[in-house]
C-alpha cells in the first residue's frame, strides 16, 4: 500500500473498529479532519489519518478526554505525558471507589439510617490532612491546656489514625467510632480530668514517665488472679495487692501505706474511664495494629481488692 492511497469513510470505519458516524463527528469537530475530498464532495483518508484515527480510538478507549487527544495529535502533549496524568487520575478514582464499595459494605453490616449513612460518608470522605486535624483538635482541646505527663502527650499526638486506601468495612466503622468518640463532650470532659490530673501529680513532683512495666506487672499478676478465679474480696488477694503496692511505691518514690493506697484508687479511677481504653482500640484497628490487652477488667479488680484491704500496711 503506498502513500497515495486514499481510503472512504466506509472503509476508514473498517480498518479502525470506529463507526461512519463517529469518523464524521471527528471530521466536524477537528479531530481528525478527511485528507481531502473526491470530486463528489465525499471524505477521503490517506494512511496517515488511518494512524491518528486509530490513535484516538485507543485514547478513548482508556477513558482519556478529548481535549487532551487534541493536544497528542497537534504534539502540544505527547502520549506518555498524557498516559502519565490520566493513570494518576485513575489511581485517585479507583481509591476513591474502593473506599466507596467499604462504606457500602460497612452500612450492610451495621445497619446505618440515613443519618448514620450520611456521617459516614461524610467521614470516610475526610482527607489524611482533615482526619489528622480532627484527632489533633481533640487532644490539644483536652492535654493541650493542662501540664499533664509529657511522655504521654507525646504519645497521644503522635498516634494519628491512618485510614488505609482500601480498608476494611471494621476499620471504616472503627474510623467513624472514633471520630464520634472525639466530639463527645461527654468524653472529652472525662480527659481533660485525666490531664488535670497528671498536670496536678506533676507539680508535686511526678516525673515518672509512661509505667509500662508497672502496667504489665499489674497486667500478669491480676491477669493471674482473674484467670484463676481469686475474688478481690478474698484473703487469697491480699499477697496479690501487697506485692502490686509495693511496686508502686517503689516507682513513685513514696511509703508503702494507707496514703498510697487512698491514692491508688483515686489514680484508678481518674483512668478508669472504658471509652480511653476504647479510643486505643478504635486506633488500632484502624491503623492495623496488634490489638492492646483489654486492662479494664484487671483495674475494676485492683481496685475492688485495694478498697476491701484498704486497711493493711505494711
Amino acid at each position: 500500500m503506498d502513500g497515495d492511497t486514499l481510503y472512504p469513510i466506509g472503509m476508514m470505519a473498517e480498518r479502525t473498529g470506529l463507526s461512519v458516524k463517529t469518523i464524521r463527528f471527528y471530521a466536524d469537530t477537528g479531530v481528525v479532519p478527511p485528507t481531502t475530498h473526491s470530486p463528489a464532495g465525499y471524505r477521503l483518508y490517506d494512511d496517515d489519518a488511518l494512524a491518528r484515527l486509530q490513535l484516538v480510538r485507543t485514547l478513548r478507549e482508556l477513558g482519556i478526554d478529548l481535549p487532551a487527544i487534541r493536544q497528542v495529535l497537534d504534539r502540544t502533549l505527547t502520549v506518555p505525558e498524557v498516559a502519565a496524568a490520566h493513570a494518576d487520575a485513575l489511581e485517585f478514582q479507583i481509591g476513591t471507589l474502593r473506599v466507596r464499595r467499604t462504606v457500602l459494605r460497612a452500612i450492610a453490616e451495621r445497619g446505618s439510617t440515613p443519618e448514620e449513612m450520611e456521617l459516614m460518608h461524610k467521614l470516610v470522605e475526610l482527607s489524611d490532612a482533615e482526619k489528622r486535624r480532627l484527632i489533633t483538635e481533640f487532644v490539644e482541646d483536652t492535654f493541650g491546656r493542662a501540664d499533664a505527663n509529657p511522655d504521654f502527650v507525646d504519645l497521644i499526638r503522635s498516634a494519628m489514625p491512618e485510614l488505609p486506601d482500601d480498608p476494611e468495612p471494621a476499620q471504616v466503622q472503627a474510623w467513624v467510632e472514633l471520630a464520634e468518640l472525639t466530639r463527645d463532650p461527654d468524653f472529652r470532659a472525662s480527659v481533660r480530668r485525666m490531664a488535670e490530673y497528671q498536670a496536678a501529680q506533676r507539680a508535686e513532683g511526678d516525673t515518672t514517665g509512661l509505667h509500662h512495666e508497672l502496667t504489665e506487672l499489674v497486667r500478669e499478676r491480676v491477669g493471674q488472679a482473674l484467670a484463676a478465679g481469686t475474688a478481690p474480696l478474698s484473703a487469697a488477694a491480699q499477697p496479690i495487692v501487697d506485692e502490686l503496692t509495693a511496686a508502686y511505691a517503689t516507682t513513685f518514690g513514696r511509703p508503702d501505706d494507707a496514703e498510697l493506697r487512698n491514692w491508688l484508687l483515686i489514680r484508678l479511677d481518674v483512668a478508669g474511664d472504658p471509652r480511653a481504653e476504647r479510643y486505643w482500640q478504635l486506633l488500632s484497628i484502624i491503623n492495623g495494629w496488634p490489638a492492646p490487652p483489654t486492662l479494664g477488667p484487671v483495674f475494676d479488680w485492683l481496685g475492688a481488692a485495694l478498697r476491701a484491704n484498704s486497711s493493711a500496711s505494711n
